[in-house]
């Protein structure tokens, strides 16, 4: 047998083994590589998770008024929490309001159970200590007593004289904060229709607290299109306080 056959023979037996060791090579890579089965489970599963987060866990809410100016603008649109019910101050809930049905409202809750409530020339007071609200907006607007406020007199501590009482926007109570019983007020205190006016509200009212703005724009602008040309980018996940 001659040299040169022999070298050939080893060669081809090289290239065999290498070749072999590289489709195994090749044959490893695509058992790790994820295929379209396992592409739909998991997309399927992703899709089964938020159907269940948006049916049980979160809800959306638009912005159509300002009184909660400049914490919630008019055009933002907010992800609701449905499981967590605040009962801390001052969370900003999505609740349903007593005095219209088929209506959502967002205010800020300033009143637990068991709280005394009042306000002096525009402060609020808490449990007599006044609160610091660097959230609060005010437009100056003349204050005016309501007839909306009467309630308030079935609710006030015992050392007012309720014959004599006339509660005005900016001064009001001091009133005791039953059981089961919140206080919801708007940020943009002079133009908010809140529990100043229509009432303590039930705890069942609740549906959720404001987790963050998912998307905003300028509802209000003139331009063709404002839901594309005039996008809040800055206000775009931002989570309200």
């Amino acid at each position: 047998m001659s040299r040169r056959g022999a070298d050939g023979r080893k060669g081809r037996k090289r290239d065999q083994t290498e070749k072999g060791a590289l489709s195994e090579e090749k044959s490893g890579e695509a058992d790790q590589k994820p295929g379209w089965k396992e592409n739909v489970r998991s997309l399927a599963a992703a899709v089964v998770i938020f159907i269940l987060l948006r049916l049980f866990v979160l809800d959306t809410f638009y912005i159509t008024s300002g009184s909660m100016e400049d914490s919630l603008l008019v055009g933002d649109f907010l992800v609701v929490n449905d499981a967590a019910i605040g009962t801390m101050l001052p969370d900003i809930l999505v609740f349903d309001p007593p005095h219209e049905e088929n209506m959502k409202l967002v205010k800020r809750l300033v009143g637990l159970p068991g709280d005394t409530l009042e306000m002096r020339d525009r402060v609020l007071y808490l449990n007599g200590e006044p609160q610091e609200e660097p959230y609060v907006k005010s437009t100056g607007r003349a204050e005016s007593s309501d007839p909306w406020m009467s309630w308030q007199a079935s609710y006030l501590v015992a050392d007012v004289n309720r014959a004599e009482y006339r509660p005005t926007r900016d001064n009001w109570g001091p009133i005791a904060i039953p059981e089961d019983r919140y206080f919801m007020m708007g940020d943009n205190r002079d133009n908010s229709l809140d529990s100043r006016y229509w009432g303590l509200l039930e705890k069942w009212r609740l549906e959720g607290r404001v987790s963050f703005i998912y998307y905003s724009y300028n509802s209000q602008s003139y331009r063709p299109f404002p839901f594309l040309r005039e996008i809040r980018w800055g206000r775009i996940f931002d989570r309200p306080r």
